[in-house]
């Protein structure tokens, strides 16, 4: 016979009750009774019929996410993280991508859907707070990135300007001081990541030299190589560390180096931002910040969840970060870093740093 709801109670030893709330993702069950009756599932091997669940609490079981592109590493995770709590919640997701175009991106504010769907957790480009605002859906949505907020949704950030002082803050401390910024701005918007390295130069006495800036007009590694070859071909004397607005164009930037007949991190140390799993098999491994996706993904569905059962304020809500140091800073063989003590925790609540062994060794 199919297993039925009572026979997981049984087997669980609580009330039907229990696991119901279970299923359906109320918060006020303990982790501990979660853990008891989804190991209760797994045994009698249960399967909810998720169709007349979502119908009896009149939701589509299905959220939208929207990202620019797909095909970037960043994005590509974040969906396989979103896809995983998602199914907690028993929603399926619908993908798509607007490519930063600004009228697909209003056609999403529109609810422009295939189907309807219960939450949109959005990661914006063109679109202004002011659109997001004025928008006539009413689906609930949590915005993702730095692009547009405004308090006009849930906002599920990553402090930019700490990741960028703590990647800056750790140049320096390796003794480095003509520190390039690559991809400081984009379409003419002031990169947050950018306003960090500023403030950890000011910290150590030091200015922002224009020479040693430069934008990027996309996120690519043939960016990265044209705005390192920009730099080198204009500063004298050359920069001794670059901090990149990504890692896609971070290993750009080292293939320019590598042209130049410069050693990384001999000669120039690079950090990135975004810790892709092709910096971990580049030559150097590269050096960089690495956000939280799981915890963006679980925060942004557990948003669209409490959207279901009120119409609370939006909220800015943060997401964590860390340093994940590799050999195009230490080096081979190099040791492991520990977080500078100017980076205390009211200076830096939610980064960290850490060595990778496994790649740095």
């Amino acid at each position: 016979m199919k297993p039925r709801l009572q026979d997981v109670a049984d087997r669980a030893g609580v009330s039907m009750k229990t696991v119901s709330n279970v299923i359906n993702g109320y918060v006020h069950v303990s982790e501990a009774m979660r853990t008891k009756v989804l190991a209760a599932i797994e045994e009698v091997g249960y399967r909810p019929n998720l169709s007349a669940r979502n119908l009896a609490r009149g939701r589509a079981g299905m959220i939208a996410l929207v990202v620019p592109q797909l095909d970037m590493p960043y994005f590509a995770s974040l969906s396989m993280h979103v896809l995983e709590a998602a199914d907690e919640q028993g929603w399926v997701v619908l993908i798509q991508q607007t490519r930063g175009d600004a009228e697909k991106e209003r056609a999403v504010l529109s609810g422009r859907f295939a189907q309807r769907v219960d939450g949109l957790v959005f990661s914006p480009e063109r679109v202004t707070a002011e659109e997001i605002g004025q928008r006539s859906d009413r689906t609930p949505l949590v915005l993702l990135g730095e692009r547009a907020s405004g308090g006009v949704a849930d906002h599920i950030v990553v402090d930019n300007v700490a990741a960028g002082k703590l990647a800056v803050s750790h140049l320096l401390d390796l003794g480095r001081r003509r520190i390039a910024m690559i991809g400081a701005e984009s379409g003419g918007t002031v990169n947050r990541r950018f306003d960090g390295y500023r403030t950890a130069l000011a910290e150590r006495g030091l200015e922002v030299d224009p020479r040693l800036v430069e934008p990027v007009s996309r996120n690519l590694g043939e960016a990265g190589e044209a705005a390192m070859n920009a730099v080198l071909a204009r500063a004298a004397p050359r920069p001794d560390a670059v901090f990149c607005v990504t890692d896609w164009v971070a290993l750009g930037a080292i293939r320019s180096l590598h042209l130049h007949g410069l050693r990384v991190p001999e000669d120039v140390a690079v950090v990135g931002f975004d810790d892709i799993p092709y910096g971990r098999a580049s030559t150097p491994t590269l050096t960089s910040i690495s956000p939280d996706r799981a915890a963006v993904a679980r925060a942004a569905v557990a948003s669209l969840a409490a959207q279901q059962e009120d119409g609370r304020e939006p909220r800015e809500i943060p997401a964590g970060f860390e340093l994940v140091v590799r050999e195009s800073t230490a080096g081979v063989g190099g040791a492991a870093f520990v977080a500078p003590a100017a980076l205390d925790d009211a200076t830096l609540p939610f980064g960290r740093a850490r060595g990778d062994h496994h790649h740095a060794r």
